[in-house]
């Protein structure tokens, strides 16, 4: 594995393949708020995810160096998950709690030497745009790190590349970066609170971003569920 620097690493992406992945599929990109994201400042930023082809948007849209944490399937991905292995990013294994465990605290050694955090916190692309639950984790890892999150809205990268298609039409995604939330605010076993708090501002801006939003009661994904809330699991009849 090569190692690069976090300036480098976030240079190629951003100006070499990400655009040409973009204009390849007539894909446009306007974003919001990119003053909220401080390069000085080690932060989490976390996005609500609706394709393949967000990797590339959100490389384009913030502003600073950081490294994903992606799943482990992700590292087959042509062109965008064999950089992401090249230049060091974070994989999870999901199936494996210890992996799991091990890659959150490689991501917390990243994050304490100064390096910024991407990540998606639904653990998988919503069919349909609405806002999925937030698995947990996350934001463990911020209230241990006592580091800011930063909310990050995408909508309309969906359209152009669905979850169930590599090909990619012609269209608009859209980026707003909100202002980022102070952690310390949050008790340090409060990853729920937190979760709550970094996904009402994600659906409120999707909305505003002309998207679907998501259900506020369904904020917190059941424990090995992607996409199924906690509570409407426990609403479930029993087999």
């Amino acid at each position: 594995m090569l190692s690069f620097t976090p300036s480098i690493m976030n240079w190629v992406p951003r100006r070499l393949w990400s655009p040409v992945l973009l204009w390849a599929g007539g894909g446009k990109l306007e974003v919001i708020g990119q003053e909220n994201a401080d390069p000085k400042r080690p932060t989490i930023y976390v996005a609500n995810h609706q394709s393949t082809i967000d990797i590339p948007a959100h490389f384009m849209a913030v502003p600073v160096p950081f490294r994903y944490v992606a799943k482990s399937q992700l590292k087959w991905v042509p062109i965008i998950g064999w950089y992401l292995w090249i230049a060091g990013h974070v994989f999870i294994n999901r199936t494996n709690r210890r992996k799991a465990i091990a890659s959150l605290d490689e991501a917390a050694r990243k994050i304490r030497a100064g390096t910024s955090i991407f990540l998606y916190p639904e653990g998988t692309r919503s069919e349909d745009g609405s806002i999925l639950p937030f698995k947990k984790g996350p934001f463990a890892l911020a209230l241990k790190a006592r580091v800011p999150i930063c909310p990050v809205t995408i909508e309309g990268s969906g359209n152009l590349m669905p979850k169930s298609t590599w090909n990619i039409t012609p269209g608009t995604i859209r980026v707003k970066i909100g202002k980022p939330i102070d952690t310390t605010a949050f008790a340090e076993n409060d990853r729920e609170g937190l979760a709550r708090a970094v996904r009402a501002v994600i659906i409120a801006d999707s909305l505003a971003l002309g998207g679907k939003g998501g259900d506020p009661d369904d904020a917190v994904a059941a424990a090995g569920e992607e996409g199924v809330s906690d509570a409407r699991k426990q609403a479930l009849p029993l087999p």
